[in-house]
């Protein structure tokens, strides 16, 4: 006859005790790679004021006050405050996310150094998954996916390189008619998923209110995403520094979100100004932990899943 606790265990897929040590171990090795590297862990308050506008993602809300969505807007004051390198490793929250592959509550993992681009992002993005992957591989839990043994760097794709191979429209054109995410989503992702690890960037200048235009081809912006298997990872940009463009852009986004103008992050503008040269990207955590450890949804590597409460 099983016991209460076997039982209890049998009705419920939080974590077993041997899935809870792998997720430790991963979150100690991700700690681990940026402490090697001289960077400094933040620890920034997580409700908010006010957040950054982004039409696509709505936030929720404390007693007043916004979860954060990422924890960006803080992270880069600091940076104008005078640190050079950060990590931080934290819950955000965005509201409505539910399904394979989200949740409301969620692990982020967001890094800035100064004086780096999106190029360097995605070299540092590249080495901290691949340990990971192999930490996976040396402890027996899965084997080495190719996209982490293969001796050749990841394969980067421009966003316009990938609707022109994929959709056979220019990535503009989609932006103009408003399909780009429906066609990104439906036509470029299932097509990235047989490519294996892949950085997707130089995005239409009008995705990316928080990137910095390339100094060649300004109508595309220093923005990239991280792709493994199809499933998008990660998110970074070399960042905007101008604090006039930022404000017009986040005005633009306010407008079309129907958000009141009493919501601009004055505090976070004021801090662009001081704000140098700087590169970041979001990784999330929960997505990372599923793909190494060949799970099928973020669910079954999370302590406890939102439906489980």
């Amino acid at each position: 006859m099983p016991t209460l606790r076997q039982a209890f265990l049998h009705t419920n897929t939080m974590l077993t005790p041997s899935d809870l040590h792998k997720r430790s171990v991963l979150l100690q090795a991700a700690r681990s790679f940026f402490f090697a590297r001289n960077y400094l862990e933040a620890d920034t308050p997580i409700r908010l004021p006010m957040l950054i506008p982004e039409v696509e993602i709505q936030p929720l809300t404390s007693e007043g006050r916004f979860l954060q969505t990422s924890p960006e807007l803080c992270m880069k004051r600091l940076l104008a405050g005078g640190c050079s390198r950060l990590f931080q490793i934290c819950r955000c929250f965005r509201k409505g996310e539910r399904g394979r592959l989200h949740q409301e509550e969620f692990a982020m993992l967001e890094w800035y150094q100064v004086g780096w681009s999106y190029v360097e992002l995605m070299a540092e993005s590249e080495a901290l998954v691949r340990e990971l992957a192999h930490i996976c591989a040396e402890q027996g839990w899965q084997d080495l996916p190719a996209w982490a043994a293969q001796a050749e760097p990841w394969l980067r794709l421009t966003v316009e390189e990938a609707f022109q191979r994929f959709v056979g429209i220019s990535a503009e054109h989609a932006v103009a008619t408003g399909n780009f995410d429906q066609l990104l989503v439906e036509q470029v992702e299932p097509e990235l998923g047989r490519l294996g690890a892949v950085f997707l960037c130089d995005y239409p200048i009008a995705l990316a209110s928080l990137a910095r235009p390339r100094p060649d081809k300004p109508t595309v912006a220093e923005r990239v995403e991280l792709y493994i298997n199809g499933i998008e990872l990660a998110n970074g940009f070399s960042e905007l520094t101008d604090a006039a463009a930022q404000r017009r852009r986040f005005s633009a986004e306010m407008e079309k979100a129907g958000i009141s103008s009493d919501l601009m992050p004055e505090k976070f503008l004021r801090a662009v100004e001081q704000l140098p040269d700087c590169a970041g990207i979001a990784l999330g955590l929960d997505r990372l932990l599923m793909i190494l450890l060949g799970r099928k949804s973020i669910a079954e590597v999370l302590p406890f899943a939102d439906e489980e409460l």
